[in-house]
């Protein structure tokens, strides 16, 4: 059986997918980009800007499914220039300080609303 998870406090989708989908004790995130929840705004005026933005998305959907970051075990980053590589790492590893989960980054042409980072996650609950 699964669950869909929503919350105002994350960007609505943008297409037709859910914002998190719980299936037993694993919690499915889909990407998140840096739409600013309750608009359509994108905060793009840097990429760690941008990176905690998605960060913060994600957290809001975990929080409403009763996790947080260290219920997560995997995480995808898509990148459109791997050049931002460093800055998008520093950002994230605040938010996995210890314990952090896996994850690939992939290099990727073009992303939704050509944002430059995106990330989706897996977690248990």
């Amino acid at each position: 059986m699964k669950q869909i998870i929503n919350t105002a406090n994350a960007p609505a989708p943008i297409g037709p997918y859910s914002q998190s989908t719980l299936a037993g004790n694993t919690l499915y995130v889909s990407g998140q980009i840096a739409l600013v929840p309750g608009t359509d705004n994108l905060l793009l005026d840097s990429i760690e800007a941008e990176t905690h933005q998605v960060m913060k998305n994600m957290g809001a959907i975990l929080k409403e499914a009763g996790a947080d970051y260290s219920n997560v075990v995997k995480c995808s980053i898509f990148v459109s220039d791997m050049g931002n590589f460093g800055k998008i790492n520093a950002v994230y590893g605040e938010y996995f300080t210890s314990n952090p989960p896996a994850r690939e980054t992939v290099e990727v042409s073009c992303l939704p609303k050509n944002v430059n980072v995106e990330i989706s996650c897996i977690a248990v609950v």
